[in-house]
């Protein structure tokens, strides 16, 4: 500044560099537009920012004034810089919004909604009725030991059941040692083993056998099984059990029986039936009284304890129930089938 400038020039100056700063900041369109030219308005190279040098080479009287009117005119240009930069960050956020707008006015077609498989439905309306009976749900695994789903339950080394035609064996431990479960009365063994009596339980699940799929066979179906073991219980008790069971789960239309039957883990061993409306009767599982021997291997005193067991298909009692005429028609996925239920 030379010895003629006087403070009045230099505040002119200042203003109108404030101006111009002012100009600037309105004509950015963007935050990244404004940030970027913040060094050349405000920064310490900035034109107005160095008018401070030159307040120094002013006469003594003048500077405060210079002084003040210069910094008056950085404030203003600060003060627009950032309510420029918070308008210009509400535009852009306002856009942001707009352009991920939801038009809920018109919602879209409301997707079809998934429902429980057929099966599933008959277990869980099965382990309904059974828990208002008195009884729990249990479970276990599905690859099981040889001992658990065959000798445990008292069948003899040369059973067919044991045989590789029948049983699907896993390629784990000793052969012939693990398989694929082929009823869920393993699920009995485990539970006699584990908890002391009185036991009333059931056990639903998954199993497996090496048979050919048709109408009435799969070589994966579904099982549910009963057990129960008190003191003085007989055989009156499973036939009582089975008559609860019908009435509750068929209706008062229908009652059952007992025929005499074998089977290795019960003794004596007896088919049950149910009797439809009509008088015709439908075969419907297995059960007895559970056999001494497997009430001893699981740690159970038989001349104190005693039990019964039964058994029967959740598939084919699915079948039963809504008129299916073919197994495999529960395992094609068709939607068109499954909607039905």
């Amino acid at each position: 500044m030379t010895a003629e400038e006087t403070a009045s020039a230099l505040v002119a100056e200042a203003r109108g560099l404030a101006t111009d700063a002012v100009a600037a900041l309105t004509a950015a369109d963007t935050v990244a537009e404004l940030t970027a030219a913040r060094p050349d308005l405000l920064g310490k190279g900035a034109p107005l920012t160095g008018l401070r040098r030159r307040v120094g080479s002013l006469a003594p009287e003048d500077r405060p004034a210079a002084g003040r009117a210069l910094s008056e005119a950085l404030a203003e240009v600060a003060a627009r810089y950032e309510a420029r930069l918070d308008e210009l960050r509400a535009a852009e956020r306002r856009r942001q919004l707009e352009a991920e707008r939801l038009d809920l006015t018109e919602l879209p077609e409301r997707p079809p909604v998934g429902r429980l498989h057929v099966i599933s439905q008959t277990q869980r309306r099965l382990e309904d009725v059974f828990c208002a009976m008195g009884y729990t749900v249990a479970e276990g695994p599905e690859i099981e030991t040889e001992w658990h789903n065959f000798g445990a339950l008292n069948f003899p080394p040369g059973h067919p059941a044991r045989d590789m035609y029948d049983t699907l064996y896993v390629d784990h431990g000793p052969p012939g040692s693990t398989l694929l479960r082929t009823h869920t009365s393993p699920v009995q063994v485990r539970v006699m083993q584990r908890q002391s009596p009185p036991l009333y339980v059931v056990a639903p699940g998954r199993c497996y056998r090496q048979d050919t799929a048709d109408a009435t066979h799969m070589p994966v179906f579904h099982q549910i099984e009963g057990l129960v073991v008190d003191e003085g219980i007989t055989l009156g008790d499973l036939a009582g059990a089975i008559e609860t069971f019908t009435t509750a789960y068929f209706g008062p239309g229908f009652t059952s029986r007992l025929r005499p039957s074998y089977f290795p883990f019960t003794e004596p061993s007896a088919e049950f039936d149910v009797q439809r409306p009509d008088g015709t009767w439908l075969e419907l599982g297995g059960s007895g009284m559970v056999h001494p021997s497997v009430l001893e291997v699981c740690g159970l005193d038989p001349e104190r304890w005693s039990g019964f067991a039964f058994g029967f298909g959740i598939d084919r009692l699915a079948m039963l129930r809504y008129s299916i005429d073919d197994l495999r028609d529960l395992w094609t996925n068709d939607s068109r089938f499954l909607e039905q239920f």
